[in-house]
């Protein structure tokens, strides 16, 4: 009889706090195209980008170097000196790839590095709006699979005037 009571209880209280859940959508991949720091981060990330390639280029430009002096003096040279050679290219191959490995690396960490304010910024914007219109969960549709979202509780609009960007009239939802 206890557990009866007690399981009626708790699907009670279950229910309850369900029916206090308000729970919204935002577009936070939309609200990011929209901020102007945007622009700025996209800037700086294709600047250091240049920085790496030219870097890139420099270290291609030795290797083709290598390669055309070893096939223009390959006949005359000593075994021994051509041995050292082939290790010498090996090695600048190993270089040159190591590079642009690490280079891909670099780039994702530059990225996120400069977007990590934009982000907080967005996540405070999006804190401050659910709070005002009391949701209880956010989630974010970009690169989501929903069956069914209700406009009605899409926040994206609302953070959008909180962050105080225009948007664009072709644009609006």
């Amino acid at each position: 009889m206890k557990s009866k009571i007690i399981f009626i209880c708790i699907a009670l209280l279950s229910t309850i706090s369900i029916a206090q859940s308000k729970v919204g959508t935002v577009d936070s991949e939309y609200i990011l195209k929209l901020m102007p720091e945007t622009a700025i981060v996209s800037e700086r990330s294709q600047a250091y980008g240049a920085r790496l390639d030219s870097s890139f280029s420099i270290k291609v430009k030795e290797y083709q170097t290598k390669i055309e002096t070893l096939n223009k003096n390959e006949k005359t040279m000593e075994t021994s000196a051509k041995e050292a050679t082939y290790k010498e290219l090996a090695e600048m191959e190993a270089n040159i790839k190591k590079y642009q490995l690490n280079a891909k690396k670099l780039m994702k960490i530059k990225s996120d590095e400069l977007m990590r304010p934009l982000y907080k910024k967005l996540s405070e914007a999006i804190a401050l709006v659910s709070k005002s219109e009391n949701y209880t969960q956010i989630l974010t549709i970009s690169g989501n699979e929903f069956a069914y979202l209700d406009v009605n509780y899409d926040i994206t609009e609302l953070v959008i005037k909180s962050l105080g960007i225009e948007i664009p009239v072709a644009e609006k939802k």
